[in-house]
């Protein structure tokens, strides 16, 4: 029983709308309600706040909710380690990506269910303060985002996969689309769209332009890569792209790639994972797949042979 109510306190959590989490957990309001008051009797702390709605959680209640995440992050881990010793990994690797890093996430998940077909894979699209906060909290076994940028916080594991390069996707009649490099003061004088300032990616590229002693205000801003995408093929915008975006979108017709040159500081994508024993089987068997996959030769490659092609 203490698992369940356990089950119900995080999809609680998660939800923070009681009829949404009943619904998540398949069961009546009233039942999830009072599996939680039972489990607010036996601990003898007041978990949730309760008025006409959701209230949150007592501070109690949020220390009960971390321990909740992580008994049940265990309770995964030890049938993890069960199916493994019977034959083969089952069960759902839950990772969140950087919105950057969403394009070559395949060059490591396709690889993964080649060996492990049984195992489910979930992505989500975060910002990397949210997968940080995320695994934390035990609601991600792995993170894909920047490992050498803004602070991971916590007892963290990193694992590097590859630089991240920038490049100019601009218009074939763009003035800088005949360059073999591209400054970053001239980019700021074309018409950009770029990611949305509340993205790391962003943030790397805004850096990189205050180096060059200029500021930019992009013409369009949004949340997705397929957006800028979608914008730049109506060759009224230029923006500045990270080389593994190339995997998935490639080059629109009428556009031009132009590295840009390095910035003062490089930035790594890589794998973050907390630092728990026992490690988790399927983060375990990710990492395995990471160290057998060298995405940074595939990537580069892939840029070589598009900046041939404009040549």
């Amino acid at each position: 029983m203490l698992l369940r109510q356990l089950e119900y306190l995080s999809a609680l959590a998660r939800e923070r709308h009681f009829a949404r989490a009943a619904a998540a957990c398949h069961v009546s309001q009233p039942a999830l309600s009072a599996a939680i008051r039972r489990l607010e009797a036996d601990l003898g702390v007041q978990i949730v706040r309760r008025e006409r709605r959701f209230g949150g959680f007592t501070p109690e209640g949020e220390r009960v909710v971390l321990w909740a995440h992580r008994m049940l992050a265990d309770r995964d881990a030890l049938r993890q380690d069960l199916d493994r010793m019977a034959g083969g990994l089952t069960g759902r690797l839950r990772i969140g990506a950087i919105p950057t890093a969403l394009t070559a996430a395949p060059l490591l998940t396709g690889p993964f269910s080649e060996l492990h077909g049984r195992v489910r894979i979930s992505f989500e699209s975060l910002s990397s303060r949210e997968i940080v906060r995320r695994l934390a909290e035990y609601e991600l076994d792995v993170g894909m985002t920047y490992v050498d940028g803004e602070p991971l916080g916590g007892a963290v594991r990193t694992v590097p996969l590859y630089p991240e390069r920038y490049l100019l996707l601009t218009p074939d009649n763009s003035p800088l689309a005949e360059r073999t490099t591209a400054a970053w003061d001239d980019a700021a004088t074309l018409p950009l769209c770029l990611l949305s300032p509340d993205m790391e990616n962003r943030r790397i590229i805004d850096r990189a332009f205050t180096d060059a002693g200029v500021a930019v205000e992009p013409m369009l801003e949004a949340d997705a890569v397929s957006v800028l995408y979608a914008h730049v093929a109506t060759h009224r915008w230029s923006t500045i792209i990270a080389h593994a975006w190339l995997h998935l979108f490639g080059v629109p017709d009428g556009m031009r790639i132009v590295p840009m040159i390095p910035p003062a500081s490089s930035h790594r994508i890589g794998l973050v994972l907390p630092d728990r024993v026992p490690e988790p089987m399927l983060a375990r068997a990710l990492l395995d797949v990471a160290g057998s996959v060298d995405m940074r030769a595939a990537l580069d490659q892939l840029l070589r042979r598009h900046v041939r092609s404009r040549s």
